[in-house]
């Protein structure tokens, strides 16, 4: 007799169904597990022998066998424990097997007889949903997962005996209930940052448009004060986007206790970052630093510090909004649609372009410090702002009287319009101008006349590229929506260039 128990390998967030075949036969005793296991899945057997002690059961004296089909797809993690553990069980009819049928796996199994907390559920619930199955999972992730449905049904236990004891009726587990994250604390707000109003402006545009943004100043000019600030102007997470987000953080082993959080993400890796931590992968292919910040935002400071190679590395899932990491027997997607916010000194002293400030390595210093980034890149960039140095003045003044609370109303309100827009168009999965691609801007973004003359010359005088022509439009399709206008104007276009102009990467004399 062969017991089956089905639980999942995870391939990027899309759970795959596993299906692990127990059998027991005769022979000298032993535990075999078959199917491509890696390290982790293959120590199993002793988590799994030692748990079962704990729970008043043992393995059987016999030959053991346990098969992951399929078997040529690689088993990596510990969630195997609790489905195989459940599958002996069946094999010698402690569990009934035909309910067992009727749900999807996973854990892993202390010493004790406990069940920990596994890395995943989220995107398995939704997974065992789209199969009309329910789920069986550890009591901490069982709030995680009773986000995928108010249907699907969730037997979470506390521990192996627990379990038993529900499927054989003497016990019962009930439902968890989908939990929110509180807010640890209130965000940063604009109120804090004095003077830097062209700043401001362009952080505002940014969030409302969804934009990518680069902000070059002087030390000690608020350029990470500004970044930080970004969330508190952003709108909260859509349910799909926030399911969205919550898979990536569930495969990461990042949601607390399972509960969800509406908060757009704020990512801010360190400039040693290395490839495979910014954009994903390693052994195990794991999600990077752009796909964590997934729907929100990714801000890298000291933009020129980090690796050349990694930040072109960032050049595709800038555009794509997804990051694809291939190796030799399996292929990995993750979602990366971010809004990337970056921030440096215009030269490596710092100080270049400041009035009364006379660099010793002369223009030599800003060229080669500007000269670590790639021109397409910065091609991907849609508003580059000059963050001049605070003065003294400027800190005496009194806070400004607009904070974030309303700066967030404004960028509320051009979001639902680029939302209803792209809803009468069909358009799913589309929320931000930022998002459109170049044949859909061309009917959304038609200039007026003086507009159009505008446009024209200044992408002759400027020599835009293809991208940077259509970024101009996007940043000026969202004036235009922060400003409850149908038909961009000159006036929005001539923004939306001085922000192409503006930080432009430039040989700065001393």
């Amino acid at each position: 007799m062969v017991a089956h128990v089905t639980t999942v390998s995870f391939q990027g967030v899309d759970a795959v169904p596993v299906d692990v075949q127990v059998q027991l036969t005769g022979g000298q005793p032993m535990f075999t597990i078959v199917g491509l296991p890696d390290k982790t899945v293959g120590e199993s057997r002793e988590r799994i022998r030692a748990a079962l002690h704990a729970s008043g059961l043992a393995l059987p004296a016999r030959r053991i066998t346990v098969n992951l089909a399929p078997a040529d797809l690689p088993k990596e993690g510990s969630h195997y424990d609790l489905p195989i553990a459940l599958g002996i069980l069946a094999a010698i009819g402690a569990l009934p097997g035909d309910q067992l049928g009727d749900y999807i796996a996973l854990g892993e199994l202390a010493l004790d007889g406990t069940i920990a907390e596994v890395a995943g559920v989220l995107p398995a619930a939704i997974g065992a949903n789209a199969m009309g199955r329910g789920l069986i999972c550890p009591s901490g992730c069982g709030s995680e997962a009773a986000w995928a449905s108010p249907e699907i049904a969730i037997v979470a236990g506390r521990s192996l005996i627990q379990l038993a004891n529900h499927f054989k009726g003497t016990q019962v587990i009930s439902r968890p209930e989908p939990k929110i994250r509180e807010s640890f604390g209130t965000l940063p707000d604009l109120k804090d940052v004095k003077g830097q109003e062209t700043a401001k402006r362009a952080l505002e545009i940014a969030a409302a448009g969804g934009h990518n943004l680069l902000m070059v100043g002087p030390p000690g000019s608020g350029k990470s004060m500004l970044a930080s600030r970004l969330p508190s102007i952003l709108p909260p997470l859509s349910p799909r986007e926030l399911l969205e987000v919550s898979m990536i953080a569930s495969i990461a082993g990042q949601l607390a206790d399972g509960r969800l959080s509406d908060r757009r993400p704020f990512r801010e890796p360190h400039d040693s970052a290395s490839m495979a931590a910014l954009v994903g992968g390693g052994l195990k292919a794991r999600p990077g630093e752009i796909s964590l910040a997934h729907n929100g935002v990714l801000f890298l400071d000291e933009l020129p510090e980090f690796n050349p190679q990694v930040l072109d590395s960032l050049r595709q899932p800038l555009e794509s909004g997804a990051v694809v990491i291939a190796r030799a027997n399996h292929r990995v997607t993750y979602p990366a649609r971010i809004q990337l916010v970056a921030a440096m000194n215009p030269c490596r002293c710092g100080m270049a372009g400041t009035p009364g400030h006379t660099c010793r390595r002369g223009r030599a210093c800003a060229e080669d410090y500007q000269g670590r980034l790639s021109g397409p890149f910065l091609d991907r960039i849609d508003i580059r702002v000059e963050v001049g140095a605070v003065t003294a003045s400027d800190l005496i003044l009194p806070p400004p009287a607009e904070g974030s609370a309303e700066v967030a109303k404004r960028v509320l309100n051009a979001r639902r319009r680029q939302e209803k827009r792209f809803s009468a168009l069909g358009l799913d999965g589309v929320s931000t101008n930022a998002q459109v691609g170049a044949a859909l801007l061309e009917e959304i973004a038609k200039p007026d006349q003086s507009g159009a003359r505008l446009l024209a010359d200044a992408a002759q005088a400027m020599r835009l590229s293809a991208r940077g022509y259509h970024r101009v439009l996007k940043v000026a399709r969202t004036l235009a929506d922060l400003d409850d206008e149908d038909r961009i104007g000159r006036i929005h276009l001539a923004e939306a260039l001085s922000y192409r102009l503006s930080g432009e990467m430039r040989s700065l004399a001393s």
